[in-house]
C-alpha cells in the first residue's frame, strides 16, 4: 500500500521536525503520496528528499504557483499551447508518488481526474486544427495512472484525429512503479506504434532510481522501437555535485535512456528549499563537460517565468576576439582551461 499520510511515514522513518510540522493543510499543498517502490528507497537521503515533505514547503511565500502561466496558455481546458510547434496535454492529476519539488503543483493531487473523452477528443481537435504543432506532450500528473482501457481510447483519438503528430509519453512511473507496464500495457502502446513516432520521456534525478525494474520497464518501450529520453530536475542535496550526475549519466546510458535535460528548478511556490542557485549551476554544467561526453551530456535549461520559455544554460568559452592583417581569429577557452583561437 502507497503512503498517504505522515502518521504512516513516522512508523517507517525517524521524522525529523521540519518533516513532523509540514501542514498538509496548507495553501496550494501537494498531497503526501509515497508508492512501494520509493518507499524501499528511503533510507536513501537523495531519494527520502524528494519524496518526503517538509514544513519548508508550507514556509516559502515567493514562489508563483503557475510560473510558466499554463492556465494563460490553455488552448482547451487541458491543452497547454506555449510553444508554437508543440503542446502539453494534461492527461491527469494523478500520480503514483508526488514529488515535492511538481512545478505543476497547483494541478497535480487536486482531484481533477482523468481527462474525460470530450477533453480528449476536444484537445486533439484543436491540434488538428493548429497544423503547426507538431509534438504533443501527453502529461499530466502522470500519463500512465489512467487505466489500460483510457490509454487505448486517448491514443485511438489522438491516432486518428492528427496521425502526423509526434507523441511524448511523459512518466515517472518507470522510476516510482515499474510494475505498472504490464504485458497488457505494452500491447496497447504497441497497437498504436505505427505512424509518427513515439517517444518515452522518463524522470530519474538520482542513479538510485534506475533500479532493475525501472531499467527493465523502459526496456520495454526501447526494445518495441520508442527511443528514451531522460528529463532530470537539478536539486539541492539530491544530485547537486558533478559525481552523481556523472553516475546517474553512465547508468542512464547503460539502460539505453539518453540523458535530455538538466532542469533548473522552476520558482514554484513550495519548493525554494529544492533549488540550486544557478552560478552552481552553471559550475557543474562547465565541470560535467568535461568528463561527459556529448552523448552522455544532458541541456541545463531554465524554463523562464510569465511564460518565457526554454533558454540553455551554459558556460560561454567565447573569450572574444582580435584581427590581424585583415583575417578575424575568435578565442576560445577549452573545457580543460586552454587557450585556442579559430579563424573566421
Amino acid at each position: 500500500m502507497a503512503i498517504t499520510e505522515l502518521a504512516e511515514l513516522a512508523e517507517i522513518l525517524k521524522l525529523t521536525d521540519e518533516e513532523k510540522s509540514w501542514n498538509p493543510e496548507g495553501p496550494d499543498t501537494l498531497p503526501l503520496l509515497i508508492s512501494d517502490d520509493i518507499k524501499d528507497l528511503l533510507d536513501n537521503p537523495a531519494i527520502r528528499r524528494q519524496f518526503v515533505p517538509s514544513a519548508e514547503e508550507n514556509n516559502d511565500d515567493e514562489g508563483n504557483p503557475d510560473p510558466q502561466e499554463e492556465a494563460k496558455h490553455s488552448g482547451t481546458e487541458r491543452l497547454v499551447h506555449r510553444y508554437t510547434n508543440r503542446a502539453a496535454f494534461k492527461t491527469t492529476d494523478r500520480c503514483f508518488a508526488y514529488c515535492r519539488h511538481c512545478f505543476r503543483r497547483r494541478f497535480t493531487g487536486h482531484l481533477s481526474g482523468p481527462a474525460s473523452e470530450a477533453e480528449i477528443r476536444e484537445a486533439a481537435e484543436y491540434i488538428a486544427k493548429h497544423r503547426e504543432i507538431r509534438e504533443v506532450l501527453l502529461t499530466g500528473g502522470d500519463f500512465f495512472t489512467l487505466s489500460d482501457s483510457h490509454i487505448d481510447m486517448l491514443l485511438s483519438i489522438f491516432r486518428s484525429t492528427c496521425p502526423s503528430v509526434i507523441l511524448r509519453l511523459c512518466t515517472r512511473a518507470v522510476a516510482v512503479y515499474p510494475e505498472r507496464f504490464t504485458e497488457n500495457l505494452m500491447a496497447i502502446i504497441r497497437k498504436h506504434r505505427d505512424g509518427a513516432p513515439m517517444f518515452l520521456m522518463t524522470q530519474f534525478n538520482h542513479p538510485a532510481e534506475l533500479t532493475d525494474k525501472a531499467i527493465k520497464a523502459v526496456a520495454g518501450f526501447v526494445d518495441m522501437g520508442i527511443p528514451a529520453f531522460n528529463q532530470s530536475v537539478l536539486l539541492k542535496g539530491v544530485n547537486d555535485d558533478e559525481d552523481t550526475l556523472i553516475e546517474l549519466s553512465d547508468k542512464l546510458l547503460m539502460a539505453r535512456i539518453k540523458p535530455y535535460y538538466l532542469f533548473q528548478g522552476d520558482p514554484v511556490k513550495g519548493t525554494k528549499h529544492l533549488r540550486v542557485d544557478i552560478e552552481r549551476g552553471l559550475e557543474i554544467e562547465k565541470n560535467l563537460r568535461r568528463s561527459l561526453s556529448g552523448l552522455g551530456m544532458p541541456q541545463y535549461t531554465a524554463d523562464l517565468p510569465r511564460g518565457g520559455g526554454k533558454v540553455i544554460l551554459t558556460h560561454s568559452y567565447l573569450e572574444g576576439k582580435t584581427e590581424k592583417d585583415g583575417r578575424i581569429r575568435y578565442i576560445f577557452t577549452t573545457p580543460e582551461g586552454e587557450t585556442r583561437s579559430y579563424p573566421d
